[in-house]
């Protein structure tokens, strides 16, 4: 099969010529394709481009070259106008009589044709209305990760168009460039664009969702955790205002990354009050998927079928991660039902050592192995969140995320704290209604503790943590009794 690349200038007669030749070609012939390209007279540059690629010498309109589409390769080029006259005679004996007048006619109906084309797609661009999708510390691993899911449809949907504005500072310039043309040759349909942003007053602009993956680095032979903390603080001081400027008024905000999610959150709604508390959010789910890989290492099953783990606390921080809500679906064991049959998760472990000691030990590394993954598990998360937040969360499945308090199960209000939440119709509601015991209680308070301290050192109220309570060596070390007591049953 033949197939010929005809390109020329709109309003160039011999373009016109070349083209009526090809056309009639493709009629006639049975395995004879043409493909043409026609450019604007101002845009006719673009063959610069096209000749150092494939290493052709070639200026003038048109260029016609054949595509070796058996062999691959780059292509053949045949020439101007004269040369593919040529090509035309003498393999198939067919050649062009057209007249000047001809050929200047239908140059200028070309050129009209042209112009009314382009306009009608500019139209049609400025109804798009995408997605505007903000992404802070956008050299970030997870970043990365995540655009070609945010990009493919299967967070908003396929009909919804999203353009993605990669922020970070001037010294990641070129990794973010990097980013966009990696993810323009990706040519994904649904990005209507993508651009590199290193101006902090420019952040924010139209923003619909703003993805904060911002992190610090948490060494204490460097500096203190308060320290850390204010260096948080400082950096949401400067974002808050600018999403109150530049960002649209429903914007929402996922807070992920590997420190201070929870306290992220809590400082952009400190410092930018007029952002709707609803619609800011951290991220748990990166745990939740640890732990139920965890449990299904344990079960010999696939870890898409345990549900129902609940991540309560401080996220990066000191957290609870409460299995006795979980549910285990599709387990190949003694007792077998339907596909939506859940069996208790604590029922099918018979191992309580493992509980009381695996596990434990699991959970307290969790964080450990969150914060060292590369951005696959935290870019799914954020994705799965987005997901659930614009087409709502599996019917009757629990979801854990940072959210305000507001006095529910008891934790005091004001903070960010991670707690059982579904999704529906754009918005989330937390499960007020799930039961949780006294000893479940008194660790929540014990979590919340923490939050509140962040917080405090946050608004420079106090300099640095204190522990719970004065017997307690560390309020971690209290809260592995509690959990050890809830996972086990023992008192």
């Amino acid at each position: 099969m033949a197939k010929l690349v005809v390109a020329g200038k709109a309003n160039c007669p011999y373009y016109a010529k070349a083209e009526l030749l090809a056309d009639y070609l493709q009629a006639n012939l049975p395995d004879f394709r043409v493909h043409k390209i026609t450019q604007h007279p101002d845009k006719w540059e673009w063959l610069h481009d096209i000749c150092e690629t494939n290493g052709w010498e070639h200026r003038q309109s048109p260029i016609i070259w054949r595509e070796l589409l058996d062999r691959g390769g780059k292509g053949l080029l045949l020439g101007g106008v004269n040369d593919f006259l040529e090509y035309a005679q003498h393999y198939y004996g067919i050649t062009s009589m057209m007249l000047s007048e001809e050929m200047l006619d239908i140059a200028e109906e070309n050129l009209q044709a042209y112009i009314e084309i382009e306009k009608e797609e500019e139209e049609i661009k400025s109804l798009i209305k995408p997605l505007q999708i903000w992404i802070t510390s956008a050299s970030a691993p997870t970043c990365y990760q995540l655009i070609p899911l945010l990009a493919n449809g299967e967070v908003f949907g396929m009909t919804t168009d999203i353009s993605i504005h990669l922020l970070d500072s001037d010294q990641f310039k070129e990794v973010l460039c990097g980013i966009v043309m990696e993810a323009e040759d990706m040519a994904f349909p649904l990005l209507h664009s993508i651009s590199a942003h290193t101006e902090i007053d420019e952040a924010f602009i139209q923003a619909d969702i703003i993805i904060v993956l911002d992190d610090v680095v948490l060494n204490c032979e460097v500096q203190s955790v308060g320290n850390s903390i204010r260096e948080v603080s400082d950096i949401c001081q400067v974002y808050a205002p600018l999403i109150e400027k530049n960002a649209k008024s429903d914007v929402r905000v996922i807070s992920s990354g590997k420190t201070f999610v929870n306290l992220k959150a809590m400082m952009i709604m400190t410092y930018g009050p007029s952002i709707k508390t609803e619609n800011v959010i951290a991220v748990a789910t990166s745990w939740e998927s640890a732990a139920k890989a965890t449990l299904a290492r344990k079960l010999n099953t696939n870890a898409a079928g345990v549900k129902d783990v609940i991540v309560w606390g401080n996220i990066t921080g000191c957290n609870y991660i409460d299995l006795s809500h979980s549910k285990l679906y599709g387990y190949n064991c003694a007792i077998w039902g339907p596909a939506n049959f859940p069996r208790p998760v604590l029922n099918m472990i018979y191992d309580s050592e493992w509980i009381h000691s695996e596990f434990l030990s699991a959970q307290s590394s969790l964080n450990s192995r969150v914060s060292h993954c590369v951005g696959m598990l935290p870019a799914h998360a954020v994705a799965t969140v987005l997901r659930y937040w614009y087409h709502g969360s599996p019917p009757g499945e629990i979801v854990s995320v940072g959210v305000l308090t507001e006095g529910q199960f008891c934790v005091p209000d004001g903070i960010v704290f991670s707690m059982p939440v579904r999704f529906q119709n754009g918005n989330w509601k937390v499960i007020t209604e799930l039961e949780i015991s006294e000893t479940t209680q008194e660790v929540l308070g014990r979590l919340a503790h923490e939050l509140i301290q962040e917080k405090l050192i946050a608004l420079r109220e106090i300099k640095e943590m204190h522990p719970y309570g004065a017997d307690e060596i560390t309020s971690k070390n209290y809260l592995r009794e509690e959990v050890e007591t809830l996972l086990t049953g023992s008192p």
